[in-house]
């Protein structure tokens, strides 16, 4: 039986969703850094790397003046802004594809987005053999979890880097756990 191809998904790491961003979960910076170190020192394990961005234009209602926080948020990562680009902490890592999402339309789920050719995520793994993915990066209980969830019911097996995420609430982090688990995502750590 053949190893798995594995690929690390590194989702929505932007300085939007850090400290000082428009939508920022507490922690993220110090995780920008937790993940660069990773990608640094335990890189070379994966067949692939793929980073996800919220990269929006005209994403409809998902943006309100007055959010609710569960399906309309403030503006941010606006495409072409430096909240939209990868974190400052990421600059030393090289994805392999860059998948864009949320341009005219809500996405949490990285599968949501294409790469610069406008391939679909699930397209673009299946091409290089992916059967494996690890997730990782902000926030867990929204688009790691959406991620996550998306790739087991694309047939892929997945795992989620509990140490290398970080939820918008405890809370709401404790529930995207429990709804991964029931679905068949593995919760480990990068250890």
């Amino acid at each position: 039986m053949a190893a798995p191809v594995r690929a690390l998904v590194i989702v929505d790491v932007q300085p939007t969703f850090c400290e000082g961003g428009e939508l920022p979960v507490e922690g993220g910076n110090l995780l920008a850094l937790s993940i660069a170190r990773y990608v640094r020192d335990k890189g070379q394990r994966y067949d692939m790397l793929v980073t996800t961005q919220d990269w929006h234009i005209g994403p409809g209602d998902h943006f309100s003046a007055e959010p609710d926080f569960i399906d309309s948020w403030p503006a941010h990562a606006m495409a072409g802004s430096h909240g939209a680009e990868l974190h400052p902490a990421l600059c030393q890592v090289t994805p392999d594809v860059k998948i864009k999402k949320g341009q005219f339309q809500a996405a949490y789920s990285g599968f949501d987005g294409t790469d610069s050719e406008d391939r679909p995520l699930a397209r673009v793994l299946r091409a290089a053999g992916v059967t494996s993915l690890d997730v990782i990066g902000i926030a867990e209980s929204h688009c790691v979890a959406a991620t996550a969830l998306d790739g087991i019911a694309k047939g892929f097996a997945v795992r989620v880097l509990t140490d290398l995420t970080i939820p918008v609430s405890p809370e709401q982090g404790h529930k995207a756990r429990e709804e991964m688990a029931a679905a068949g995502v593995v919760l480990t750590t990068s250890q």
